[in-house]
């Protein structure tokens, strides 16, 4: 299984090696958003390639391959719709500073992101490696799938509503407060750990022994959600956009953990 994973940590990095050549040509990271999940995706693609298929091997691949994909498609379309993040140009220098934004980016953006999404997307991929060709799915497997299926509602249908609203010209300078916006102020984020922590379910029912040593993925993967790059550093922007209209939906609506909300 090591030499599996560095297969695939070999794979990962050149791959993200030419997109840092692609950055530095047009002078734009964000798209390394949309490489989060598809690099996912690709991941438990070439584990599962790697192995002779079985069910439980099956089912772990189709799940992040479902995943991956549509999340990967989204971020996609939202950079080329809307260009470079502006978390992004906070983080990096100057992109006409072409050697200092290059070196920045590599280390900074693409080096990282690449270790970030070994950690995280380990519970696949050891679950399938570690799969037998005849394995069915243990008990663990019904409660995430269960979970799985869960995150995935609320990461599709949140990311489905922010776009209508964001795309209706009435809403310009408006917090979403809509559908699940009014139940927890990041639907999507939500489901992004709900799904992985179903991953991991799902994957230790394969093989406890060895996915027990992928738990930091789903740990990592919840505390950047809540306290780095997701909801904090989203609400930090909202903050100074919206001003008292986001304030009072702050106090009026759970945070991450969807709950009615206050009156």
């Amino acid at each position: 299984m090591t030499e599996a994973l560095f297969d695939n940590a070999a794979l990962l990095f050149a791959g993200l090696l030419l997109l840092w050549l692609v950055a530095t040509m047009i002078r734009s990271v964000s798209f390394i958003d949309a490489v989060w999940g598809l690099s996912m995706a690709t991941l438990a693609v070439h584990s599962y390639a790697m192995v002779e298929p079985g069910p439980a091997a099956s089912v772990l691949a189709l799940m992040v391959l479902a995943w991956g994909a549509r999340l990967g498609v989204h971020l996609l379309r939202r950079f080329l719709r809307h260009g470079e993040d502006a978390r992004y140009r906070r983080m990096l220098p100057d992109p006409e500073t072409r050697a200092a934004y290059a070196l920045t980016a590599l280390w900074k953006v693409f080096a990282l992101q690449g270790a970030l999404i070994m950690l995280v997307s380990s519970p696949v991929q050891v679950g399938i490696l570690a799969a037998n060709p005849g394995q069915p799915l243990g008990a663990w497997a019904g409660p995430g799938l269960a979970l799985y299926a869960l995150g995935m509602v609320f990461e599709v249908v949140g990311d489905w509503q922010l776009d209508r609203f964001k795309a209706d010209p009435a809403n310009a300078g408006k917090v979403m407060d809509k559908g699940l916006w009014r139940y927890t102020r990041h639907p999507n984020y939500f489901g992004d750990a709900c799904v992985w922590w179903g991953v991991w379910l799902v994957a230790m029912s394969v093989a406890p022994g060895a996915v027990v040593w992928t738990l930091p993925g789903p740990l990592f993967l919840t505390f950047t959600l809540v306290k780095w790059s997701g909801a904090a550093m989203t609400e930090a922007g909202m903050r100074d956009k919206y001003g008292e209209e986001f304030a009072d939906y702050v106090r009026r609506t759970p945070a991450f953990i969807p709950w009615a909300p206050k009156a």
